[in-house]
């Protein structure tokens, strides 16, 4: 990459749409120059609901990071999640071809690696769904397994042990076409997980076992890595917007002003709010303002919050992958990690380690997104970096459209391992 090119994120979240925008130095380290965040519109639970509103948020949100930055960018890798993802563990098996016919094994190459995966990816999908990434967990040749890099070895055989995860085709349809309606082109969709996993995980984490929670507005994101590898992911229907709505409900406040407090003196673990704290509440439709314990703050919000926890340890025990968050524990990320109490609370459930996620891996690391709900953005630009080769997307520059978004078949072995 040449100095000056650039890179870009969109991150489309039921409560907040963020842009970030990167400068790769020659290098290929890159540095933030540009953050844009504006309140969403036209989304809810990771998915379009109002095409018109959510391109309106969209293109506040990259101009914000435009005019920070000084340039205009053309594309962006964007997030997706919500509770339509889904997601499967699949197996493929091929014959090596023999080197020659006087031999018995041949040598794999990459050509076999790429029809192994290929031929894990062979089940039937719903016309209505349509395939994200394939992401490779490991090779067997013969009988010996857990290998990483088959290249070069002989065999007769080769097994490929992938994670497919797979979305709704119209849901996918809907981004890409606001994000186009915009003015920008969409240079890859990404699982929101995933792109977080590049942004808060180390490698130590991924290599002896970790469980990701991302917990944005309307959904919380689930992804179980071991060996470097993706063992699990799923999404639940529930996310920070849900805590907002039960303090409007149960202080009988505007949701706006419930938010507020929320961020302000919002807490999830009671054993350690202070009983005598007490803060001031605004009434709904002018009515008087209320003085409200703290107490009664965090007594509404431990209950949901404590069921986005018990929601995340089913899931993780049903999927069977429970075993490999026995060592590093667990990594609470998004903008519910930030409600205070979140990290106690977490470990009061899940009885393993627990710790806040903070984006790092890029330079210029700004407060703006120095924080839990920028890990899917500046995951994004990592992932890019790590995923694309790409020219500097500024507006206008034909060449930096990527229109391969579906269907398309990446080189996840490198990519992983």
């Amino acid at each position: 990459m040449s100095t000056g090119n650039l890179i870009a994120s969109l991150d489309l979240g039921t409560t907040k749409i963020s842009t970030i925008i990167a400068e790769v130095d020659e290098n290929g380290r890159a540095s933030i120059i540009g953050v844009g965040c504006t309140e969403a519109s036209g989304m809810q639970r990771g998915v379009v609901i109002n095409m018109d509103k959510t391109i309106n948020s969209i293109e506040q949100s990259v101009e914000k990071a435009e005019m920070m930055a000084g340039i205009e960018i053309s594309s962006v890798f964007t997030g997706i999640a919500g509770d339509h993802i889904r997601s499967i563990n699949s197996k493929g098996v091929i014959a090596i071809p023999r080197t020659s016919t006087r031999d018995r094994t041949g040598i794999i190459e990459q050509k076999d690696v790429d029809r192994v995966i290929e031929a894990a990816k062979a089940y039937n999908l719903p016309m209505d769904r349509e395939v994200l990434h394939v992401l490779p967990q490991e090779f067997t040749v013969d009988e010996q397994t857990q290998i990483h890099d088959p290249i070069g070895m002989a065999g007769v055989r080769l097994e490929a042990d992938v994670h497919i995860i797979t979305g709704a085709v119209t849901s996918a349809q809907n981004i890409y076409r606001c994000i186009k309606q915009a003015g920008i082109s969409v240079a890859d969709l990404v699982l929101e997980p995933l792109a977080s996993s590049y942004s808060v995980l180390t490698d130590d984490e991924k290599d002896y076992g970790v469980g990701l929670l991302d917990i944005g507005g309307g959904t919380t994101d689930i992804a179980v890595f071991q060996e470097h590898a993706i063992r699990h992911t799923s999404v639940i229907g529930i996310g920070g917007e849900n805590v907002s709505r039960d303090l409007g409900v149960g202080l009988r406040t505007p949701y706006e002003h419930a938010v507020r407090i929320k961020l302000e003196h919002g807490h999830c673990y009671t054993p350690e709010i202070d009983a005598e704290e007490a803060i001031e509440i605004p009434g709904i439709g002018g009515r008087k303002t209320r003085v409200v314990s703290r107490m009664k703050i965090g007594e509404i919000c431990q209950p949901r919050m404590e069921e986005i926890f018990e929601l995340a340890v089913g899931q993780i025990r049903k999927a069977g992958v429970w075993e490999y968050l026995e060592t590093s524990g667990v990594v609470l990320t998004g903008g519910g990690a930030q409600l205070e109490g979140a990290v106690e609370l977490a470990e009061q459930i899940f009885q393993l380690p627990v710790k806040i996620g903070y984006p790092s891996g890029l330079g210029g690391m700004m407060s703006s997104a120095n924080m839990p709900k920028h890990a899917t953005g500046v995951g994004l630009i990592l992932y890019g970096l790590n995923n694309a080769d790409h020219q500097s997307p500024l507006r206008g520059d034909e060449t930096t459209i990527f229109t391969k978004i579906f269907g398309r078949m990446r080189e996840w072995f490198d990519d992983f391992f």
